[in-house]
């Protein structure tokens, strides 16, 4: 029986499929600068905001002087704060919290979930929330999957984990969880509630 549901981030619960893009697009807009040339400044350090080894306010000076210009740090955090919720997928996540425990598993950055934890009340709406910066591993391996299930207290066998990327989802599987497989380019949530429903009953 399937006593936890989680989500992943980007893609479900937002309607941008990854936070870079959603946050280098804000950035673009507001400062006139080209997506691609702030990745090519930032990109060199993703892997060290995702996996908790920095933070965007470490890394803005080195950002800037790549960049070739002084942004003000205020962007990042108005960038991290445009980042486009996903309303109905959050009311099928509280409607699921009635009866599952509703957690989070995402690869992304601590500073930008803790901005947009508190902009959105995430902690009172998951539980838990466990970002890969946070625990140093990503959805790749299983060790951010067993960090999730232990602070759960569920078994693999009784969690569905959710996101819009299918190799997210492989690590989770390997362990005995269900997964499923979100498009987000459709957003077609009544259809990923109908298929909760129908895995639930399956179980």
């Amino acid at each position: 029986m399937i006593r936890a549901v989680f989500f992943d981030f980007d893609g479900v619960l937002t309607t941008e499929r990854s936070g870079s893009l959603s946050t280098l697009r804000s950035l673009s807009r507001h400062s006139g600068i080209g997506e691609e040339r702030l990745w090519e400044a930032i990109g060199v350090f993703n892997d060290d905001l995702l996996y908790g080894r920095t933070t965007h306010a470490d890394i803005w000076p080195a950002f800037c002087a790549r960049l070739g210009t002084a942004l003000p740090f205020d962007l990042l955090e108005r960038a991290f704060r445009d980042t486009p919720m996903n309303a109905p997928m959050l009311a099928l996540a509280a409607e699921l919290r009635r009866e599952h425990l509703v957690g989070l598993i995402t690869d992304n950055k601590a500073d930008r979930m803790a901005t947009l934890s508190a902009l959105h009340s995430l902690a009172a709406r998951f539980d838990p929330i466990v970002v890969s910066a946070e625990v140093g591993s990503g959805k790749a391996g299983p060790a951010i999957f067993e960090h999730a299930l232990a602070r759960a207290g569920v078994a693999a066998q009784q969690a569905l984990f959710i996101d819009n990327t299918a190799g997210n989802l492989r690590a989770a599987a390997a362990l005995g969880m269900a997964t499923l497989h979100f498009d987000d380019a459709a957003n077609d949530v009544p259809a990923l509630r109908a298929r909760i429903h129908a895995l639930h009953a399956r179980r």
